[in-house]
């Protein structure tokens, strides 16, 4: 289930988010540095500075902080989260 659509191409699924820090499933690889800005599935802008990318399976674990991000935001991104991973 995607929870991001990339402005890229690509979309992820939110796996973790504590305050800034930001980890997703992505079927795009983004390089540690970079910037990746997305759309929430409720239309909500996402900005994460990327910190690391690694491949898992078919796809790629990206660990990040939020750019930007509005307490709307934040709150649709907690109400995403999954109880346990």
């Amino acid at each position: 289930m995607a929870h991001l659509r990339w402005h890229k191409g690509g979309d992820a699924e939110l796996l973790a988010l504590d305050g800034e820090r930001l980890v997703v499933r992505s079927t795009v690889a983004s390089a540690p540095g970079s910037r990746l800005e997305g759309t929430l599935s409720t239309g909500g802008a996402v900005r994460l500075k990327v910190h690391r990318c690694r491949r898992v399976e078919a796809s790629f674990e990206i660990e990040g902080r939020l750019l930007d991000v509005t307490r709307e935001a934040r709150a649709e991104l907690a109400a995403l989260v999954p109880a346990a991973r």
